[in-house]
């Protein structure tokens, strides 16, 4: 079979950075990251985030291929910040959200378990 190696879609190889960024040459505060082993889950999140911004005028991501196992994040920037900072500002906001929610789901499973040794000890 052609098919390559599963680990191949996550594992990133030895001397390659799993984010790369090129500033683009014809427009002011715009760029290009390339991500290295992610997919649609991260580039769309990512995107979303980006648009959040107000400083950003620009966010998208696409594929190159369906067997390149990396994502290209497309960012244009206003004169008050630049993709890098944009994307950085992300990612931190981001990091932001899923401790929140891993948090909440945390603390609602401890509540469960105690309603259910409660219940347990009622007879329920």
């Amino acid at each position: 079979m052609n098919a390559p190696d599963r680990y191949e879609r996550f594992v990133v190889p030895d001397g390659t950075k799993k984010v790369s960024y090129e500033r683009d040459t014809k427009i002011v505060n715009a760029g290009s990251f390339t991500v290295e082993r992610e997919d649609h889950t991260i580039g769309n999140i990512l995107r979303m985030q980006l648009h959040r911004d107000p400083n950003v005028l620009f966010a998208g991501y696409k594929l190159p291929h369906p067997l390149q196992y990396k994502i290209l994040v497309r960012v244009h920037t206003n004169s008050h910040s630049s993709p890098p900072q944009a994307y950085k500002q992300a990612i931190d906001d981001l990091d932001k959200e899923l401790e929140y929610l891993k948090e909440a789901f945390e603390d609602e499973v401890k509540r469960a378990e105690a309603g259910n040794r409660h219940n347990q000890h009622q007879g329920y």
